[in-house]
């Protein structure tokens, strides 16, 4: 059986997955044979498919009525004369009878079946076209050859000899060949398909069909070593661990290979003189293509430096044109190199190339560090430094890794145990998944006590994956704080770590008592606090209090992001500013966090990047980004086992249904904020469920419930001490309040956004908290306070709070019968509305418009409804009662009004009559699915 066999798998309807225009081809040359003889020479790379394009064609062609002869060069058979001419044509012998005497006699010697002196060439290969011949004229005839590289010469000469002369004649033939090989095949004029490795579509697709559970950032690297080629996208995962699939345990520099991807590189590698494998190991070993760093090392270990030139001839690597740059041909080269070597031989290369490395401290200390066996305190601590470089330059995998390293060469266990808690606590932050992280943490066990990098570790790890309640976590880590008066130092980095995930607990807290521990922490740091953390501290835990101040700061600091590499530095940047409406300007760097996420950086902060840019696509009007990105949050985090995340990212969707009128949807999606928040005691969280659900109730009208939601945030009139997300419900309790006949409190709220200067702070708030003011105000100066927050500079960046001034502008016009100034800022509000999908908005401004003798209504959208919603509709639309339909969809009465109250908002009506109307607007032969 061919090597390659079966490295592609079958894809729908008998297809090929991503060879769509390759089986085109080949069905067109089938088709061509079975008529008049047609030929084709399948060029590729080992791995990339030949042989399932071969059986494809077999398949095929034996089901449309075709004999066909499969055959396959075999490597050790290369030098057995006419091994390959006997394989092809042995199910014909029976019909050799049919062959004149001379024919018939040299192909029976040429086979080995018969004795006399060795037949002329041409006789056997005369004799073979006509035993071919005689066979087509009763069906047509389909010559199949794998690896013809590797048929004997005598074969070739004869079956390229039968390939060149089947016109006229009922017989196909095809052949699978390497590229390079020198074979006679590639110099018989023969057509070519050379086929090519998969696009990048067709590659991501096969491997996420085939390992669905594989890791993102793994799968972004097998897809990269790949390079497309099938065999490698399906053997690659294969011989990964579970932990390494899931990415609980780091990737090796070079990826392990199977069996199967080593038998395909072994041969040409273990053939080559010792000191061109000599080179290509150090190659493999240095990763940078610099074939000066080579052949140095090289000569360091052996005195010589090798010779390439066999490497270079059998095609595994190729030399610069300036001799200075060495490439391996396929990635998977280097990973047959490193099977195929020596854990001595591994090990003496790492010494050689650190010896050479003295100028690059990071790389020479990794070398060092798989180059040492025993304990080495000196070797450990040139890795902790690499390991601090690398994740301030924005690496924080290579950091981790660096760091369990230095931890294994550590002589003294405080020494490991406090390296392995750093590397947790790093991986955490940055390089995700909750189980490597406590892994790391594990095996620092039990000398890790008195790491703060341990304590914020196993802090994070009780909340977020054991579902302890925040009062034990944050209490633990307070504890691990407060047990270090001493350490004041602003540059240590462990404590201001430490700080920092005190903070984030705080801030899930939502009490203003756990912030304490970090104001003083904070405040004890010398000579002073991080700037990020100082505005940090500033601006996130009590902005209406402490947040205008830094404001001229937070926005020099977000604007020098541009250059920053380092991901964990951007999203705290860019966490500074959300409460302030500075996202804007953080954009463009947390773009960059996701880029590096998506291709397998730093994946808990790639998740914070995403919350952070759907923060501020929901203010900018950007709702169907806003919920992609969420949608791929969530898969992120289910795929790192991110628990902890999902709560933030239901907070978007909650949101996004909220606004495009999904009551149920949103419902669903606050419901499992509440779910994670609740037996934790994380007010902070609920917060956020308070705010979706004010704004689902806003958008159904109901304004007694987005009251009560809104004011479980701060209650009218105050601005509680550190509930940040107050400053997000202004709108709707000041809207809800008045709507409720509570004049007082709506007045009361205004009084204090104006007191606490919450305008100054953003031109949002400013045009929420003119646009507030208008609507509590009295009727005589509401039309004032309306144009002045129109008025407002920056207005236009916040298209959903500017249309709903607008709308609530309207309505005051028409309440007080200035119905063509009304209809224009109605107008205005509607189509804003319809824009940005704001459904249950743009159906209040349109029966406001409406109510001014505008006769414009929007098309109702069906599409909107459930499938249950629909069917109610329907028979509802048809005059049965509540209790009629209720009994033929088996559901009581009190629900099917339940859906009919949901209903009637999502399109716009408020009757029976206007739903009949309705459904017959959008065609009767339709029905409600028409739009």
């Amino acid at each position: 059986m061919s090597r390659d066999r079966f490295s592609h798998p079958r894809g729908v309807a008998g297809g090929l997955a991503g060879r769509g225009q390759e089986l085109r081809l080949i069905r067109s040359v089938l088709a061509s044979a079975a008529v008049e003889g047609a030929a084709l020479l399948i060029v590729g790379e080992p791995g990339v498919g030949k042989t399932m394009l071969l059986d494809v064609a077999e398949d095929e062609a034996s089901a449309a009525g075709s004999l066909v002869l499969r055959s396959a060069g075999v490597e050790f058979e290369a030098d057995l004369g006419f091994s390959g001419l006997n394989q092809t044509v042995l199910p014909l012998l029976g019909e050799t009878d049919r062959l004149s005497a001379p024919h018939r006699e040299a192909l029976s010697v040429a086979l080995g079946l018969g004795s006399g002196p060795a037949p002329d060439r041409l006789v056997v290969s005369a004799a073979t076209l006509a035993l071919l011949c005689r066979v087509a004229a009763d069906r047509p005839v389909l010559i199949v050859i794998d690896d013809v590289h590797w048929l004997d010469r005598t074969s070739s000469a004869v079956l390229g000899f039968v390939a060149r002369r089947l016109a006229g004649h009922r017989i196909g033939f095809l052949a699978a060949s390497r590229p390079g090989t020198d074979s006679f095949f590639e110099r018989s004029g023969l057509p070519e398909l050379e086929l090519q490795p998969l696009d990048d579509d067709a590659a991501l697709g096969l491997v996420s069909e085939r390992f669905p559970a594989l890791d993102r950032g793994v799968r972004g690297r097998l897809l990269a070593e790949s390079q497309g080629n099938p065999l490698a996208l399906l053997e690659l995962p294969a011989a990964l661990s579970h932990p390494q699939r899931s990415a609980l345990r780091a990737l090796p520099e070079v990826l392990p290979l199977s069996r199967r991807l080593q038998s395909l590189y072994a041969s040409r590698i273990s053939e080559l003189p010792e000191p061109t494998r000599q080179l290509l190991l150090l190659a493999t070993l240095d990763g940078t293509g610099d074939l000066r760093v080579v052949q140095a090392a090289a000569t360091s270990a052996r005195g010589v430096p090798g010779d390439l030139a066999p490497a270079e001839r059998v095609g595994l690597v190729q030399v610069g044109g300036s001799g200075a740059a060495l490439t391996f041909r396929h990635p998977l080269t280097r990973s047959a190199v490193m099977e195929l070597s020596t854990t001595d031989e591994r090990r003496r290369a790492h010494l050689a190339l650190a010896q050479v490395l003295a100028g690059q401290p990071e790389r020479r200390a990794w070398h060092l560090g798989e180059a040492t066996v025993e304990p080495d305190e000196e070797v450990a601590g040139l890795l902790e430094e690499a390991a601090h470089r690398l994740f301030g330059r924005g690496d924080p995998g290579g950091a981790v890794a660096r760091l369990t390293r230095a931890a294994d060469l550590s002589p003294l266990r405080s020494e490991r145990s406090r390296r392995l808690a750093e590397a947790a606590y790093l991986s955490a932050l940055t390089v995700g998944g909750v189980d490597g992280a406590s892994e790391l943490l594990t095996n620092a066990l039990p000398e890790h006590s008195a790491s703060l990098y341990a304590v914020a570790t196993a802090a994070g790890y009780l909340l977020m994956d054991r579902g302890s309640d925040i009062d034990t976590a944050h209490g633990l880590l307070e504890a691990a704080i407060a047990c270090h008066p001493e350490r004041t130092d602003a540059t240590d980095e462990e404590l201001i770590e430490a700080i920092w995930s005190l903070s984030f607990l705080s801030w899930l807290s939502g009490s203003p008592e756990k912030w304490q521990p970090v104001h003083d922490a904070v405040a004890r740091l010398r000579p002073r606090a991080p700037t990020v953390l100082a505005l940090y501290e500033k601006t996130v835990p009590d902005p209406v209090r402490t947040a205008l101040p830094v404001l001229d700061e937070i926005v020099a600091v977000c604007g020098d992001l541009g250059g920053e590499v380092d991901p964990v530095k951007i999203v705290r940047t860019g966490l500074s500013a959300l409460y302030v409406d500075g996202l804007a300007v953080c954009r463009e760097s947390a773009w960059r966090v996701l880029g590096d996420g998506r291709d397998g950086g730093a994946v808990t902060q790639a998740i914070l990047a995403i919350v952070q840019l759907c923060h501020d696509d929901f203010g900018a009007g950007r709702w169907r980004e806003m919920a992609e990105l969420a949608d791929e949050a969530l898969e992120l985090c289910d795929a790192h086992r991110f628990r902890y995340f999902r709560w933030q990212l239901q907070y978007f969707i909650a949101l996004a249904a909220a606004v495009r009128g999904d009551q149920d949807a949103s419902r669903a999606a606050s419901d499992e904020i509440v779910g994670w928040a609740t037996p934790r005691g994380a007010a902070g969280a609920l917060a956020f469920a308070h705010h979706a659900r004010a704004l689902a109730a806003v958008a159904r009208n109901d304004f007694e419930e987005a009251y009560q939601q809104a004011a479980a945030i701060s209650a009218p009139g105050t601005f509680a001490s550190h509930a940040p997300n107050a400053l997000w419900v202004m709108l709707d309790l000041v809207e809800a309040a008045a709507r409720t006949d509570r004049r007082a409190e709506a007045t009361a709220h205004v009084t204090a956004m104006r007191e606490a200067r919450i305008g100054a702070l953003s031109p949002r708030l400013a045009l929420v908290t003119a646009g507030s003011a208008a609507v509590a105000a009295d009727d005589d100066r509401a039309a004032e306070l309306f144009e002045q927050a129109l008025a407002l500079p920056e207005a236009e960046r916040w298209p959903f709070e500017l249309a709903r001034v607008r709308l609530a502008y309207g309505e005051h016009l028409r309440r007080s019968r200035a119905a063509a100034a009304s209809r224009v800022q109605l107008s205005a509000a509607r189509e804003a509305f319809e824009r940005l999908g704001a459904r249950p908005w743009a159906v209040r401004a349109a029966h406001e418009l409406r109510a001014t003798g505008h006769n414009r209504t929007p098309t109702p959208d069906f599409g909107m409804l459930t499938p249950q919603e629909r069917e109610i509709a329907v028979l509802a639309a048809s005059g049965l009662t509540n209790k009629e339909i209720g009994q033929r969809l088996y559901l009581s009465h009190r629900t099917v009004g339940a859906h009919l109250y949901r209903v009637f908002p999502k399109l716009g009506i408020t009757s029976r009559a206007a739903l009949r109307d309705a459904l017959a607007s959008v065609g009767s032969s339709s029905g409600p699915d028409a739009r």
